[in-house]
């Protein structure tokens, strides 16, 4: 467990060099490889010898690698693709934040700030390039949620939903995709919004989701069925928090619902990966955090909101639902 991140930091270095996609054709020897990536050969061999003992790829004679089932995962072009993960979680914002997880521990503050004078979203904003990687880390994030949530919530009777911070829109064309008669709202920033027009076009659903720009602090579009908050509630505190679900109350419709995607945290000493999140929060986002069921009620009454059920699916998250109180 202490040398868990040699073992990340291994991964973040083969999703740095993409290998995974220079040995997406076949088996390569590590000089090809080397010359592929630029690399120094001997030291290159000793990072590919590694991951191979950790079964992410697999060494045959003359120095000669290729892709385990699970290495596959690493390639940037696969459905269900970690390396946007390995990226974004290797590179200094987060590696950095997480050595300095006893700022946080001492203080309740985030490690993140700390280091870099700023609060994470804010950093994103200045700095184009960890922004595209945490951009490409939350699409296959969503992406290995999607199922699991369209598999196990009935989005049947809703006329229109609104995905509030929802992105390029995956999530939201997703459930589009499978609800032929939905009209969707995909509600963000500005700047996220002009990113997400060329996507949401490329997809079947273009003429049932309505771009709009906003901010979840502000007035959202009005009169929709459900609003959807997928990884939104756990970047902040309790207070903001609130702010956002009274935004959604006051804007949706009479017999509305709100419906928050997120990890719950389950009671004992279960290992779940929720647990693990919360941390995270707690080092990369001033007052984030992942809650358990009775702070999500405690929450939502606090918001004005009933929760009524909470619906596991067979990813890591869950779908909180909550009405008008």
């Amino acid at each position: 467990m202490i040398t868990g991140y040699w073992v990340s930091q291994c991964l973040y270095a083969a999703a740095r060099l993409n290998l995974a996609d220079h040995l997406q054709a076949g088996p390569r020897s590590v000089s090809e490889l080397a010359s592929a990536t630029q690399a120094h050969e001997p030291s290159l061999y000793r990072l590919l010898r590694a991951l191979a003992s950790v079964g992410v790829i697999l060494e045959a004679p003359a120095q000669t690698f290729s892709l385990t089932p699970m290495g596959v995962y690493l390639r940037s072009d696969v459905p269900g693709s970690v390396a946007g993960m390995a990226l974004m979680l290797g590179d200094r914002e987060h590696y950095n934040s997480w050595g300095n997880i006893v700022h946080s521990i001492m203080t309740g503050e985030s490690a993140f700030e700390n280091l870099f004078g700023m609060q994470v979203f804010d950093y994103y904003a200045q700095n184009p390039e960890p922004a595209m990687v945490f951009d490409r880390a939350m699409t296959s994030f969503s992406a290995q949620e999607m199922g699991g949530v369209l598999s196990h919530y009935d989005f049947s009777g809703i006329g229109t939903l609104v995905d509030v911070a929802g992105g390029h829109g995956s999530m939201l064309t997703a459930i589009l995709q499978a609800y032929p008669t939905m009209q969707g709202i995909l509600f963000d920033l500005p700047a996220v919004i002009a990113g997400a027009q060329s996507v949401v076009a490329g997809t079947s659903v273009a003429d049932r989701c309505q771009l709009v720009a906003g901010s979840f602090f502000e007035p959202m579009p009005a009169g929709a069925d459900a609003y959807l908050l997928k990884h939104i509630i756990h970047d902040w505190d309790d207070a903001r928090s609130i702010e956002i679900l009274k935004q959604c109350r006051a804007a949706m419709a009479e017999n509305g619902r709100v419906l928050v995607v997120e990890q719950v945290i389950p009671p004992g000493n279960d290992p779940h990966m929720s647990k693990l999140l919360d941390v995270n929060m707690l080092v990369m986002c001033p007052g984030g955090k992942e809650r358990t069921a009775d702070e999500y009620e405690q929450l939502f009454a606090a918001a004005g909101l009933k929760l009524t059920r909470i619906v596991p699916t067979p990813s890591m998250v869950s779908v909180v639902e909550g009405i008008r109180a």
